[in-house]
């Protein structure tokens, strides 16, 4: 049997017992033996890494974990996680955002749809996600977001867009 991909989290437990977020970002150093002096190289790969602790459980729901995995079939499936915790943003999210233009890249996001001259429309650390199902990324802002008095801002975000947003993705 094909499966679609995201798969749908099983329902049992509801949640997890922790979950820590890390970001991964790839880096190199060079290090002269000499001078010691050091050279950083940043490469665009980056990505979440969650480590996700759930409580035991009974028979039924650990079945439903171990086809879960079994379906993933290791690197192939792919799921959505809910950001347990952090699914509502402390900044006020006024209107209705969206994407401001297409060929957006790297770690800068344009957009449109905001309430006109807001402060604090998202705070550091909150969460976005641009598109549904196999296309949806999720992006942490990390600086206190404004909009200006046509409803736009651009927001700093972490990680690095992948594949640059459609104009008017949510």
């Amino acid at each position: 049997m094909a499966f679609s991909f995201p798969l749908t989290l099983p329902t049992s437990p509801v949640a997890p017992r922790s979950v820590v977020w890390h970001q991964q970002s790839v880096a190199a150093k060079t290090e002269s033996p000499f001078s010691l002096s050091q050279q950083i190289q940043v490469h665009q790969g980056e990505r979440w890494f969650v480590e996700l602790e759930y409580p035991p459980m009974e028979r039924a729901a650990g079945s439903d974990w171990e086809a879960f995995f079994a379906k993933l079939n290791g690197l192939e499936g792919t799921f959505l996680l809910p950001t347990y915790g952090r699914k509502t943003p402390r900044g006020s999210v006024p209107g209705t955002p969206q994407v401001n233009g297409a060929s957006q890249t790297g770690k800068s996001l344009l957009t449109k749809g905001w309430a006109a001259t807001q402060t604090g429309i998202l705070l550091p650390g909150d969460f976005i996600q641009i598109g549904t199902g196999a296309t949806a990324r999720l992006y942490m802002n990390l600086v206190s977001a404004d909009s200006d008095g046509g409803g736009l801002s651009t927001l700093d975000i972490w990680p690095r867009l992948r594949e640059s947003p459609a104009d008017s993705a949510t």
